[in-house]
């Protein structure tokens, strides 16, 4: 998903489709842009179910330590308002309570189109209600701290909170690139993310098992300093197997796990 820990946020610069076309390294590539309007997700790919990750960070002034993470997603298909929906909800377990965060999101099955997203972290709720030409604070949340927040879009967008389930349902084949419209929700203004296939790579999972998986992978410039992201997407289930960050001041993984480990987890939470 989008970088938003800690020590994220600090490298994601979004180029849009015109600067993309106008560099020479990708001057001949052939961009999907990824509207609400074209249908180009395939929504049939993202399953329901839970998924889980393991999160680690590490910066190079601290190279005896690591950060941790322990992600929960859960996607369910529901109908609202005659509608079928997926429901995400995120429980993101650090190492002390006080970086426990939730995530609450609702998109339309048919293209993926936001409608509803609510955080919680550190205690502080902060709720929205998305469509294709606006967002605003959900006034019906009483302890919203984003209650007043009002933006208009020029275009409809997709939620950069869920990027990893987007990229689950992207076209991948070999020499795509993708510009995909993500908006950070209460976070400046939407913009154009570009992500191009570069190959692919057969990579062993924490249970053993081998996978052959697509390497999509964005670049971006922080202070005048590169920064990568690469995620590895299977081939045959579209699921987001693994994640490598390296940016200005460290490095970050994703690492999807084995359903044992919420198993485990689930026991603790009754």
């Amino acid at each position: 998903m989008k970088i938003n820990t800690s020590v994220a946020g600090m490298f994601i610069t979004c180029l849009t489709t015109a600067l993309l076309l106008a560099n020479p390294k990708y001057a001949s590539a052939q961009v999907d842009t990824i509207r609400l309007k074209d249908h180009r997700l395939n929504t049939s790919t993202l399953k329901p179910g839970m998924r889980q990750y393991l999160v680690y960070f590490q910066s190079p002034r601290k190279t005896k330590s690591l950060g941790y993470w322990l992600w929960l997603r859960d996607t369910k298909v529901e109908n609202r308002n005659g509608q079928k929906v997926f429901v995400t909800s995120q429980h993101w377990y650090g190492n002390d309570s006080t970086s426990y965060r939730t995530v609450y999101s609702v998109n339309r099955m048919s293209d993926f189109a936001p409608i509803y997203h609510a955080e919680n972290v550190a205690g502080n709720n902060r709720a929205y209600n998305w469509s294709e030409d606006k967002i605003r604070g959900a006034d019906t949340v009483a302890t919203n701290m984003q209650k007043t927040f009002s933006l208009d879009f020029t275009s409809p967008n997709f939620n950069w909170n869920l990027d990893i389930e987007t990229f689950q349902m992207l076209p991948l084949a070999a020499g795509k690139t993708f510009a995909i419209n993500f908006y950070d929700a209460g976070l400046g203004k939407p913009e154009y993310t570009i992500y191009k296939v570069t190959g692919s790579e057969v990579i062993m999972t924490m249970d053993d098992k081998t996978v052959d998986c697509w390497k999509l992978v964005n670049e971006s410039d922080f202070k005048g300093q590169h920064a990568t992201q690469t995620f590895w997407i299977s081939k045959k289930g579209h699921e987001f197997i693994k994640e490598e960050d390296t940016f200005p001041g460290g490095f970050r993984y994703k690492v999807k796990l084995p359903g044992a480990a919420y198993n485990v987890l689930s026991r603790f939470r009754k």
